[in-house]
């Protein structure tokens, strides 16, 4: 199998390395017009406001995320709301210069930030508020993002994106830039949802929405058939889509992804408007495009099943999938998002899981033992070192950074071995062109080098998003947050709230696990507000200060605040 080939290779080059320093090792040669092509892609979002006919407006290159005004009667509707209050104010102070009448309606396309931390500012405008719409689903990701995995999304995606790049940030694939951090998230939660479709009329435009899943579960589109224009929100853009993407993901459904997409294609419109990047406009080339694009996605996902069935890994997979020429030579498919190679593993792990069916791998040595194991066959960490060394000045920089995880874990020189990997991610991400791998790879050199800036909460959690936030997502963040080693084998210790508005809720720990108990065990009880109580455990309050005010009452406070810094490492 293909894993061992390649630990005799590298068996094979760490000996050679004392005895030829003038071998180079087999590296692959950059295509530097990939490079020259991103360079050229940022002209996609040349930061502006474009109308079309019947009625339609898109600001594009307001942050990552196009947003779109329809006028009606009466009334305008926003279709995505950008990727922060900050982008929004810009947008609708434009869309105000062509029509100054009222919000009618807000329609999220999915939960992703980008595309609903700007909706605040649309409420703000006016004294009506809109309706907003979504999928049923949408509401519960948005929580799981800004809550359960808050801090390692904000910090994955930082880094994927290149917030801390400055003049380096070449564009984000999908948009120039991502500004969610530049403001509080002004998400508002969904009014009107629906599950498979939804028919409605608002300021006198009839509104045909459906569930489309594709980049996430919760996607949908929408077709206004008066003028032959349909949103497709992230389904489709130009480049390569996201089926998985490296900030981290749920599994995205690839082969739905293409029957969304199918599906789109089948209502024939004359305009095609995407969430990121430019429109299609046109009949006959909306049907080529989607048609193309939909045959790309399965193309990936039936030729990655066809061989996970012939019982390769994921690895042998990419290896031996070609992607055709047809779809390479599109500028849709150019991987400035989204690659093959990546979309192969998470096909792969959605169907069979993390296993690849190499024993091997079943219940591999931990780091340290086969950091140690390698090191003792090439005579010592030193050889390791040695063989980084040469592997940047050949400009092998792929090589270096495997080299470099042995020698981290060993601890070996520690400062000289992180100085040698950010110069091989930095010099790695030059001639990368996929701008996910780039930036990651950029921001990950400046990490080494201790200059890239907390970003685990690179989305806020302010007030007014706290106020959006169900209550049931709070108590599953502490759950994740508990610490079992400020715990004792039998400990056992609990909360009792009773808020403002009559409700109450117990929280216990015990055998090492948050869950809701009764109110007939108590070690304290408090009395405050649900909405002190979310800032409470978002931290956006201190809790010694908050104790000692009088917007709480308890009978315990010490045990109280002992139970609350059992979730907090």
């Amino acid at each position: 199998m293909q894993i061992y080939s390649k630990y005799i290779s590298f068996i094979l080059i760490l000996f050679f390395v004392s005895c030829s320093s003038e071998e180079e090792s087999i590296k692959p040669i950059p295509d530097i017009s990939k490079v020259q092509k991103l360079f050229q892609h940022t002209a996609e979002f040349d930061q502006k406001i474009i109308s079309y006919s019947g009625g339609i407006h898109l600001a594009i290159g307001f942050g990552i995320a196009n947003a779109y005004m329809i006028e009606g009667e009466g009334g305008n509707i926003i279709i995505d709301t950008t990727d922060s209050t900050f982008q929004a104010e810009k947008v609708l102070a434009e869309f105000q210069k062509i029509s100054n009448q009222p919000i009618a309606a807000i329609i999220y396309t999915h939960n992703h930030g980008d595309h609903v931390f700007g909706a605040k500012t649309f409420f703000n405008s006016q004294q009506e508020p809109p309706i907003v719409i979504a999928h049923d689903t949408m509401h519960k990701n948005v929580e799981k993002i800004v809550g359960l995995i808050n801090p390692i999304i904000s910090d994955r995606s930082s880094k994927m994106f290149g917030t801390q790049l400055g003049e380096e940030l070449v564009n984000v694939g999908i948009g120039p830039y991502l500004s969610v951090g530049m403001s509080a998230p002004g998400y508002v939660k969904p009014s009107l949802t629906f599950s498979k479709d939804l028919q409605v009329e608002i300021a006198g435009i009839s509104l045909e929405l459906f569930h489309a899943p594709g980049e996430t579960d919760d996607q949908l589109a929408v077709w206004i058939p008066s003028k032959s224009a349909i949103f497709v929100g992230d389904n489709l853009y130009k480049t390569f889509p996201n089926l998985y993407t490296i900030r981290g993901t749920s599994h995205r459904d690839v082969k739905k992804w293409s029957q969304s997409v199918r599906k789109i294609q089948s209502y024939q419109a004359n305009y095609l408007f995407p969430s990121h990047t430019l429109p299609i406009i046109g009949k006959d080339k909306v049907l080529e495009i989607t048609r193309l694009y939909a045959d790309g996605i399965q193309y990936v996902h039936d030729q990655t099943v066809r061989l996970i069935n012939q019982g390769l890994s994921p690895q042998e997979i990419e290896d031996n999938l070609e992607f055709p020429e047809i779809f390479i030579n599109s500028p849709y498919f150019y991987e400035f998002y989204g690659t093959v190679r990546w979309s192969i593993r998470s096909i792969f792990n959605g169907y069979l899981g993390w296993f690849d069916g190499n024993i091997a791998t079943l219940d591999p040595l931990s780091s340290i033992q086969r950091a140690n194991k390698i090191s003792g066959l090439v005579g010592g960490p030193q050889n390791l070192l040695a063989a980084m060394q040469q592997a940047v000045q050949q400009e092998d920089y792929q090589w270096a950074l495997e080299l470099s995880d042995l020698l981290l874990t060993l601890e070996f020189n520690t400062k000289q071995v992180k100085a040698l990997r950010a110069e091989a991610a930095s010099n790695l991400a030059q001639i990368e062109s996929n701008p996910n791998k780039r930036n990651y790879l950029l921001s990950a050199a400046m990490d080494l080098k201790g200059e890239f800036t907390d970003a685990s909460k690179l989305v806020q959690r302010s007030p007014d998003i706290l106020e959006e936030l169900d209550l049931e997502m709070f108590i599953s963040v502490l759950q994740v947050n508990l610490n079992p080693q400020k715990l004792s084998p039998s400990e056992k210790i609990s909360l009792c709230i009773e808020f403002t508005n009559g409700e109450s809720l117990n929280l216990l720990v015990e055998n090492f696990v948050l869950k809701e108990g009764d109110n007939n065990y108590c070690s304290s009880k408090i009395k405050l507000s649900e909405a002190n109580f979310k800032k409470l455990l978002s931290g956006a309050i201190n809790p010694i200060i908050f104790f000692a005010s009088d917007e709480v009452e308890t009978d315990r406070a010490s045990e109280a605040l002992q139970f609350l810094s059992l979730f907090r490492n």
